[in-house]
């Protein structure tokens, strides 16, 4: 039987307030990127919105910033973009290798000791990511080591194991004891039958988990802004450095390339949710 959620006798009001509070949400949500997405195509220095005029004047000074060299900059966008990506990709090795067994060893374990781990991992998710900058920057600071790269990588790999975690276990919990044991009973070795048989089973959770790692570790700046140095530094901080003391419009139009990477990442996580994709 079919029930409508949106009754359509006697219910027209109801249905016309649902309906426009979900078209204020969408349009609140996507506002910011409405707007950076126009001023984008601006022909002019100047930000005012609208544009003036409508130009790709802006996209091809960002092909410029990537195929030139700027002498007056200390760190080039390329070798920014570069050391995101190398952040990113280390953050989610790391969290890979950690949550895919913790995920294992939770869900075959004690409900209650589940709950205390998935809430300690949660903590992150909690504090202002300026107090969390603040206490990394701290840490850094009086151990007093040249880390280079992951003074950035600990903090991040810190953010984005909630989110591995979650979707790590999402997929442990549609995997039942009982393939495992048939696999030990056909010969496998329990290391052997978590391998080959519940880590398959668990690659749309480990991707998309891995793909939120890599979006919000590319696209961090608070907790970045704390750590990075004249030697270190990713997209996002060079990305405020050209916006300091006046708005560069090349980093909008930077922006839209990003964004638009966000949006096919998010679309694919999407589909392996729903089970429409595959990790191998």
């Amino acid at each position: 039987m079919r029930v409508d959620l949106l009754p359509s006798e006697g219910g027209s009001t109801y249905r016309f307030v649902i309906i426009l509070l979900a078209i204020c949400g969408i349009l609140i949500s996507s506002l910011p990127v409405i707007v950076v997405t126009i001023m984008s195509f601006s022909a002019t220095d100047n930000t005012g919105f609208p544009p003036e005029a409508l130009s790709l004047r802006w996209y091809g000074e960002v092909i410029a910033m990537f195929t030139t060299e700027d002498a007056n900059s200390a760190q080039s966008v390329v070798d920014s973009t570069l050391t995101s990506l190398l952040v990113a990709i280390v953050v989610m090795i790391i969290s890979a290798g950690v949550c895919i067994p913790l995920a294992y060893a939770l869900a075959r374990g004690d409900t209650r000791i589940r709950g205390g781990m998935e809430l300690l991992f949660t903590l992150p998710l909690v504090f202002p990511l300026v107090i969390l900058g603040i206490a990394f920057l701290l840490i850094a600071e009086s151990l007093r080591l040249d880390i280079g790269i992951w003074r950035i990588v600990i903090p991040h790999v810190a953010l984005v194991l909630p989110f591995v975690l979650r979707n790590c276990l999402s997929a442990m919990s549609g995997i039942s004891i009982e393939v495992e044991e048939a696999a030990v009973s056909l010969g496998a070795s329990p290391l052997r039958a978590i391998w080959d048989v519940v880590i398959p089973m668990m690659k749309a959770g480990i991707l998309a988990g891995l793909i939120f790692a890599l979006i919000i570790s590319f696209n961090e700046f608070t907790i970045t802004f704390f750590m990075y140095t004249v030697d270190v530094s990713t997209l996002p901080i060079w990305m405020y450095s050209r916006t300091v003391s006046s708005l560069d419009p090349s980093t909008l139009a930077l922006s839209v390339f990003i964004i638009v990477a966000d949006v096919v990442l998010i679309v694919l996580v999407d589909k392996l949710i729903a089970g429409r994709a595959s990790l191998f």
